[in-house]
């Protein structure tokens, strides 16, 4: 018995569900799938996913029907291990090689995973099948999000216009992102380390700050785990008021969204901006809509998907790895977690023990005019000043920020980083 085996085998008798995911996270590829397809019978049974587990049953049992690999690789994908479903798509794929729905899970779990280039590999090495949609669509998507502008260009130049109005939506998605992609090329390089010029090109959105921690040790201006503090929180609205002064964009208020933190952000931003504030209000125009994390708006991002007429939102912290629903027009900073400066925190004594501090339950006024008394100490790049930042935002005033709907961005993009 191999040693990834070995080590899954016994995470999972011992009932470690999630350290028998994280453990197959970086060893399925390589294991059996009729071995790896018991283990996950075992987490799925522990976890009460009856489909999952009745998938992978079959699976382990005798994996060599394309239906019944394409049955559990399904079943992954629904219950968020996609990862899991690439080998068994893979292999039902090899089995019946014509199978749009196999060839299409696959793609779907492909994107899932952010692994856009395999996506376009396996849809090319297929073209004899393909469709204009979903399928030629799914290569110029995926190849624009695998860094090839070109390719991506080429083939979304090739698609009539659908005939089901479901695609309608992601055909425009679509030529907005390869405009923008087109515009932030022209201004820089648009490679896998510009991050700034990426988000831009996949959201529509301005990435205010790119952090330095482990930028060139896989991270490339995202963080991971982010303690923030008030200062911060300060140093982020500046680049707001930067963005704005570059793009010559003259909001009339500031328009504060209910949440405690939200509130408390907005009101910073007020004063800030030297702008008015008032309760936000679905449509109204020429206003800067201030959140901290939109992943905590609640319901309030149906009102935020269509942008009214000068409407710019900006959000302070923005998850990249489970986007909001909606992008913001200004973000601060991107990482995987944060904790706000007022949400209990844990810290080490001067005795090296961990400790809790509480949570700051001070009204959104007093947390406010913290953020405005706090020193702005950015984690700066040296090349990420604010004449790097207004000189991108110049380039890209024309068509910033962009009129209707503000779209999802569903995958981190061209630009990796790692995860935690």
């Amino acid at each position: 018995m191999n040693s990834d085996l070995q080590k899954a085998r016994a995470l999972a008798e011992a009932g470690d569900v999630s350290g028998l995911m994280g453990h197959l996270r970086s060893t399925v590829d390589r294991l059996p799938i009729a071995d790896s397809a018991a283990l996950v019978r075992r987490a799925a049974e522990l976890m009460g996913f009856a489909d999952l587990a009745e998938t992978a049953a079959a699976v382990s049992a005798g994996p060599g029907r394309s239906r019944v690999l394409y049955a559990y690789g399904y079943a992954c994908i629904e219950r968020g291990a996609s990862f899991l479903a690439v080998p068994a798509l893979r292999e039902a794929l090899r089995r019946e090689p014509g199978s749009p729905a196999i060839l299409r899970e696959l793609v779907t779990a492909f994107e899932d995973e952010n692994r856009h280039g395999e996506a376009v590999l396996v849809l090319s090495e297929h073209e004899a099948v393909l469709t204009p949609w979903p399928d030629r669509y799914l290569l110029a998507y995926n190849a624009l999000m695998s860094g090839d502008v070109d390719r991506a260009a080429a083939e979304a130049d090739g698609l009539p216009f659908p005939e089901d109005e479901f695609w309608l939506p992601a055909r425009g998605r679509l030529s907005r992102m390869l405009t923008r992609a087109r515009q932030a090329r022209a201004l820089g390089r648009l490679d896998p380390r510009d991050l700034r010029g990426w988000h831009f090109a996949l959201t529509g959105g301005v990435l205010g700050t790119l952090s330095p921690f482990g930028f060139d040790q896989g991270m490339n201006g995202r963080y991971a785990y982010l303690n923030d503090d008030f200062g911060a929180c300060l140093y982020g609205l500046r680049r707001l008021r930067t963005v704005l002064e570059a793009a010559g964009r003259t909001p009339k208020t500031v328009s504060l969204l209910p949440g405690r933190g939200d509130l408390a952000l907005g009101l910073a931003a007020s004063q800030v901006l030297g702008l008015p504030a008032e309760p936000f209000a679905p449509g109204r125009t020429d206003t800067v809509v201030i959140a901290y994390d939109l992943g905590n708006a609640g319901d309030l991002v149906v009102d935020l998907y269509e942008r009214a007429a000068g409407q710019i939102l900006y959000e302070h912290a923005t998850c990249w790895t489970e986007p909001p629903q909606v992008s913001a027009d200004v973000s601060a900073l991107l990482c995987q977690m944060v904790v706000a400066p007022w949400d209990e925190k844990m810290h080490f004594t001067p005795d090296g023990d961990m400790a809790r501090s509480p949570a700051d339950d001070r009204e959104a006024e007093d947390l406010a005019a913290e953020i405005l008394r706090a020193t702005p100490t950015p984690d700066e790049l040296p090349s990420d000043t604010d004449e790097a930042l207004a000189r991108f935002v110049a380039g890209i005033a024309p068509m910033w920020p962009a009129d209707g709907t503000r779209d999802r961005a569903r995958s981190a993009g061209p630009v990796p980083s790692s995860r935690f």
